[in-house]
Protein backbone atom coordinates (compact mmCIF):
# COMPACT_ATOMS: atom_id res chain seq x y z
CA UNK A 1 0.00 0.00 0.00
CA UNK A 2 1.42 3.60 1.04
CA UNK A 3 5.04 3.81 2.42
CA UNK A 4 4.76 6.14 5.57
CA UNK A 5 7.62 8.26 5.82
CA UNK A 6 8.43 10.14 9.32
CA UNK A 7 11.03 12.36 10.55
CA UNK A 8 11.48 12.60 14.28
CA UNK A 9 12.17 15.71 15.87
CA UNK A 10 15.07 17.29 18.26
CA UNK A 11 17.81 15.21 19.22
CA UNK A 12 21.42 15.52 17.49
CA UNK A 13 20.72 12.96 14.89
CA UNK A 14 16.91 13.45 13.51
CA UNK A 15 16.86 10.79 11.62
CA UNK A 16 17.24 8.04 14.01
CA UNK A 17 14.95 5.15 13.83
CA UNK A 18 13.89 6.08 10.67
CA UNK A 19 14.18 4.60 6.93
CA UNK A 20 13.48 6.51 4.08
CA UNK A 21 12.09 3.27 2.52
CA UNK A 22 9.91 2.24 5.26
CA UNK A 23 9.13 4.38 7.78
CA UNK A 24 9.59 4.50 11.61
CA UNK A 25 11.17 1.30 12.60
CA UNK A 26 11.24 -0.75 16.38
CA UNK A 27 9.01 -1.73 18.47
CA UNK A 28 7.18 2.41 18.60
CA UNK A 29 6.53 1.93 14.92
CA UNK A 30 3.25 1.33 13.77
CA UNK A 31 2.23 -2.06 12.97
CA UNK A 32 1.19 -1.09 8.98
CA UNK A 33 5.02 0.03 8.69
CA UNK A 34 7.04 -2.90 9.98
CA UNK A 35 7.22 -5.01 6.52
CA UNK A 36 6.18 -5.47 3.05
CA UNK A 37 2.69 -6.33 1.49
CA UNK A 38 2.63 -7.97 -2.05
CA UNK A 39 -0.62 -8.64 -3.95
CA UNK A 40 -0.12 -10.91 -6.91
CA UNK A 41 -2.05 -10.44 -9.83
CA UNK A 42 -4.32 -13.71 -9.70
CA UNK A 43 -5.57 -12.46 -6.79
CA UNK A 44 -6.64 -9.02 -8.74
CA UNK A 45 -7.97 -10.87 -11.25
CA UNK A 46 -10.02 -13.29 -9.26
CA UNK A 47 -11.39 -10.55 -7.13
CA UNK A 48 -12.07 -8.43 -10.70
CA UNK A 49 -13.72 -11.38 -12.02
CA UNK A 50 -15.94 -11.89 -9.92
CA UNK A 51 -17.18 -8.21 -9.70
CA UNK A 52 -17.65 -8.56 -13.44
CA UNK A 53 -20.04 -11.02 -13.34
CA UNK A 54 -21.59 -9.69 -10.34
CA UNK A 55 -23.24 -6.91 -12.83
CA UNK A 56 -26.42 -7.68 -14.90
CA UNK A 57 -26.21 -7.98 -18.55
CA UNK A 58 -22.94 -9.98 -18.44
CA UNK A 59 -23.45 -13.35 -19.52
CA UNK A 60 -19.91 -14.89 -19.44
CA UNK A 61 -16.47 -14.05 -19.48
CA UNK A 62 -13.64 -14.78 -21.88
CA UNK A 63 -12.87 -14.40 -25.63
CA UNK A 64 -14.39 -17.07 -27.79
CA UNK A 65 -10.97 -19.77 -27.53
CA UNK A 66 -10.61 -19.03 -23.76
CA UNK A 67 -14.47 -19.96 -23.26
CA UNK A 68 -14.33 -22.86 -25.67
CA UNK A 69 -11.15 -24.33 -23.68
CA UNK A 70 -12.84 -23.41 -20.36
CA UNK A 71 -15.85 -25.25 -21.27
CA UNK A 72 -13.52 -28.54 -21.91
CA UNK A 73 -11.77 -27.92 -18.78
CA UNK A 74 -14.87 -27.57 -16.73
CA UNK A 75 -16.44 -30.83 -17.45
CA UNK A 76 -13.03 -32.96 -16.91
CA UNK A 77 -12.91 -33.59 -13.27
CA UNK A 78 -10.57 -31.52 -11.18
CA UNK A 79 -8.76 -29.64 -14.02
CA UNK A 80 -10.57 -26.80 -13.92
CA UNK A 81 -11.05 -25.66 -10.43
CA UNK A 82 -10.95 -22.13 -9.66
CA UNK A 83 -9.79 -20.99 -12.97
CA UNK A 84 -12.95 -19.94 -14.21
CA UNK A 85 -13.25 -17.05 -12.54
CA UNK A 86 -9.65 -15.35 -14.03
CA UNK A 87 -10.92 -16.53 -17.69
CA UNK A 88 -11.44 -13.00 -19.62
CA UNK A 89 -9.79 -11.01 -16.97
CA UNK A 90 -5.98 -9.77 -17.16
CA UNK A 91 -4.43 -7.81 -14.39
CA UNK A 92 -1.12 -6.47 -13.76
CA UNK A 93 -0.26 -4.92 -10.34
CA UNK A 94 2.74 -2.37 -8.98
CA UNK A 95 3.25 -1.46 -5.80
CA UNK A 96 0.50 0.46 -5.90
CA UNK A 97 -1.59 0.80 -8.82
CA UNK A 98 -3.40 -1.79 -11.02
CA UNK A 99 -4.78 -1.97 -14.43
CA UNK A 100 -6.73 -4.50 -15.64
CA UNK A 101 -8.16 -5.69 -19.36
CA UNK A 102 -11.60 -7.44 -19.23
CA UNK A 103 -12.86 -9.53 -22.01
CA UNK A 104 -17.08 -10.04 -21.66
CA UNK A 105 -20.24 -11.37 -23.53
CA UNK A 106 -23.18 -9.79 -22.95
CA UNK A 107 -26.64 -10.12 -22.45
CA UNK A 108 -29.00 -9.48 -25.36
CA UNK A 109 -30.95 -6.04 -25.32
CA UNK A 110 -28.86 -4.44 -22.63
CA UNK A 111 -27.27 -1.20 -23.55
CA UNK A 112 -23.72 -2.58 -23.76
CA UNK A 113 -22.37 1.23 -22.82
CA UNK A 114 -24.23 0.96 -19.31
CA UNK A 115 -23.00 -2.89 -18.76
CA UNK A 116 -19.83 -1.26 -19.47
CA UNK A 117 -19.94 1.55 -17.48
CA UNK A 118 -21.40 -0.50 -14.18
CA UNK A 119 -18.75 -3.41 -14.94
CA UNK A 120 -16.09 -0.60 -14.49
CA UNK A 121 -17.70 1.00 -11.31
CA UNK A 122 -18.68 -2.60 -9.87
CA UNK A 123 -14.74 -3.69 -10.48
CA UNK A 124 -12.51 -0.92 -9.16
CA UNK A 125 -14.81 -0.30 -6.42
CA UNK A 126 -13.95 -3.96 -5.54
CA UNK A 127 -10.07 -4.44 -6.12
CA UNK A 128 -10.00 -0.91 -4.23
CA UNK A 129 -11.64 -1.82 -1.42
CA UNK A 130 -9.87 -5.45 -1.21
CA UNK A 131 -6.57 -4.59 -1.69
CA UNK A 132 -5.98 -0.59 -1.12
CA UNK A 133 -4.24 -0.74 -4.62
CA UNK A 134 -5.46 2.41 -6.99
CA UNK A 135 -6.76 0.82 -10.54
CA UNK A 136 -5.94 2.73 -13.16
CA UNK A 137 -7.60 2.12 -15.93
CA UNK A 138 -9.92 -1.14 -16.80
CA UNK A 139 -10.34 -1.98 -20.28
CA UNK A 140 -13.58 -3.87 -21.09
CA UNK A 141 -13.43 -5.83 -24.77
CA UNK A 142 -17.15 -6.85 -25.55
CA UNK A 143 -16.60 -10.08 -27.93
CA UNK A 144 -19.92 -11.30 -28.27
CA UNK A 145 -23.52 -11.19 -27.70
CA UNK A 146 -25.59 -14.36 -26.28
CA UNK A 147 -28.81 -14.79 -28.08
CA UNK A 148 -31.55 -15.76 -25.80
CA UNK A 149 -31.75 -19.08 -28.67
CA UNK A 150 -28.38 -20.00 -28.83
CA UNK A 151 -28.77 -21.85 -25.22
CA UNK A 152 -31.92 -24.02 -26.95
CA UNK A 153 -30.65 -25.26 -29.68
CA UNK A 154 -27.55 -26.86 -27.70
CA UNK A 155 -29.67 -28.29 -25.39
CA UNK A 156 -31.47 -30.87 -27.83
CA UNK A 157 -28.07 -32.12 -28.31
CA UNK A 158 -27.34 -32.79 -25.13
CA UNK A 159 -30.20 -35.44 -24.65
CA UNK A 160 -30.47 -37.09 -27.84
CA UNK A 161 -28.08 -40.14 -26.78
CA UNK A 162 -28.73 -41.83 -23.09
Amino acid sequence: MTDNITSAGGGSRPDTGVSALKGRTGAGAPAETRGKTTIADGVVAKIAGTAAREVPGIHSMGAGMARAFGAMRERVPGAGTGQGVTRGVKAEVGERQAALDLDVVVEYGVPIVDVAAGVRTNVISAVERMTGLQVVEVNIAVDDVHLPDEEEEAAPDEGRVS
